[in-house]
């Protein structure tokens, strides 16, 4: 007999279980919200433990819904698994739901590769690239296919049924996937491409045409709001709390959600879509478990559906002076964030530090490779204060993110954040604080 949690809900198309399995309340929940397909293997009859690098997710609209089937069987020649999420028929369908479908399931780790069908690819590849992790590359030829692996590393493959022929397909296919990615001078160019996209995650929300004049159904986003992470990480807070959590978030337009791990599943299916991310913590509040713990929670809640991560720094280690641990502990982590396209916040907890620490902690940080510094957890003797956003934006200079986090309630507090140079704020007020602004 076999448990089954919501880690282990994929994020589209079916899911092999043991015959008498038996599904968690918030797998189940989960399998239902993802409409997957829930398939109980005979007694006996193992589940493949297929590695993700032996799969293809492979997805087409209405117009590549015959090449598609035409594909599937060189993939299993080829001794790889087929991921198929859809369409499966001729219908008419929006090829940009099919390319999210398809780059979410390779940019979770749960598909080595991933192959779009429409009738150009153009549109598909559009789409595709707007997840982050991904690298989809338009191929028309053997030449094309070639490149976008040996010099861009991509890892999804959009194709126009229109313009290929099933036997020109087919090599562009067999191409791109027996081709590697060279490495070399072309690794440090795809990181700049990786460097880019994390930047522009980070960004603000565009502002809306004028408040009053968005769209019907559409959130309002007030500016205010896009530098705000909507936080519940109270221990006491159960499924209806965080629902209206996610609720909030899209309707004003947050950052992200900030909610503990075991959320996430149930915070990303309710903002699937939606522009808000979600965002979880790793080693908290106290920091003090192992580099391996807060890996192995950062990598659960990233293929959970987390699109940024706030671990806890290892305070006693750098109140100790041993610095080389404290960095590693943050590379580990910022590692398996970034390699999935997710932002890492690195919490000092600076109510524990004097200045020079704080100082110190930023600089690690930064080396590290993470993308903010943050004040506080919200659990330590103190939070966020304005002489420590100075401090840090000082410490780590204009091209890393700070997040001032912990006892900020109104207006002012936030505004004074901001002032100081904060460019992201953590709060559980973050209602009251933009309809205030708004006003």
């Amino acid at each position: 007999m076999r448990w089954v949690t919501s880690e282990d809900v994929p994020r589209a198309g079916e899911l092999r279980v043991p015959a008498g399995a038996i599904f968690t309340p918030s797998a189940r929940e989960l399998a239902e919200a993802r409409a997957i397909r829930i398939v109980e293997l005979r007694e006996g009859q193992a589940a493949p433990a297929t590695p993700p690098e032996k799969i293809v997710a492979v997805g087409a609209d209405h117009g590549g819904f015959r090449l598609k089937e035409a594909l599937k069987p060189l993939l299993a020649g080829l001794g790889l698994e087929v991921r198929d999420i859809g369409v499966f028929d001729e219908k008419p369908a929006d090829y940009p739901d099919i390319a999210q479908k398809v780059a979410e399931l390779v940019a979770r780790g749960e598909a080595g590769r991933g192959v779009i069908i429409d009738g150009a690819g153009i549109g598909s590849s559009i789409a595709a690239n707007k997840v982050s992790g991904i690298r989809a590359a338009l191929c028309y030829d053997r030449a094309s296919a070639r490149n976008s692996r040996e010099h861009n590393d991509s890892n999804a493959l959009t194709l126009g049924a229109r313009l290929l022929t099933a036997g020109q397909a087919e090599e562009v296919l067999r191409t791109w996937l027996e081709t590697p990615f060279a490495g070399g001078r072309h690794a440090a160019r795809v990181g700049k491409i990786a460097r880019i996209e994390r930047e522009y995650s980070k960004a603000a929300e565009p502002l809306p045409n004028g408040r009053g004049s968005v769209a019907e159904g559409s959130a309002w986003r007030c500016p205010t709001a896009s530098l705000i992470d909507h936080t519940m990480l109270r221990p006491e807070a159960t499924r209806a709390d965080i629902v209206k959590l996610c609720g909030e978030a899209r309707q004003y337009g947050f950052a992200t959600v900030c909610i503990n791990p075991y959320w996430v599943p149930l915070a990303a299916s309710e903002l699937a879509g939606t522009a808000v991310k979600v965002c979880t913590v790793a080693g908290f509040p106290l920091g003090a478990t192992s580099t391996e713990a807060k890996v192995a929670e950062a990598a659960a809640a990233l293929r959970a559906g987390a699109r940024e991560i706030d671990m806890v720094i290892n305070v006693g280690a750098l109140r100790g002076g041993d610095f080389d641990t404290v960095k590693l502990d943050i590379q580990a982590v910022t590692r398996v964030c970034h390699d999935a396209g997710a932002i890492v916040k690195v919490i000092l907890e600076t109510a524990l530090l004097d200045d020079a620490q704080k100082i110190k902690a930023c600089g690690l940080a930064q080396a590290a490779g993470a993308d903010f510094v943050k004040t506080s957890t919200g659990f330590g003797p103190a939070g966020a204060t304005v002489q420590d956003i100075v401090l840090m934006r000082h410490a780590v200079g204009p091209g890393m993110g700070v997040k001032a986090a912990g006892g900020i309630r109104t207006l002012d507090d936030f505004r004074a954040m901001v002032a100081a140079g904060a460019n992201r704020v953590g709060a559980s007020a973050s209602v009251k604080i933009v309809e205030a602004a708004g006003k």
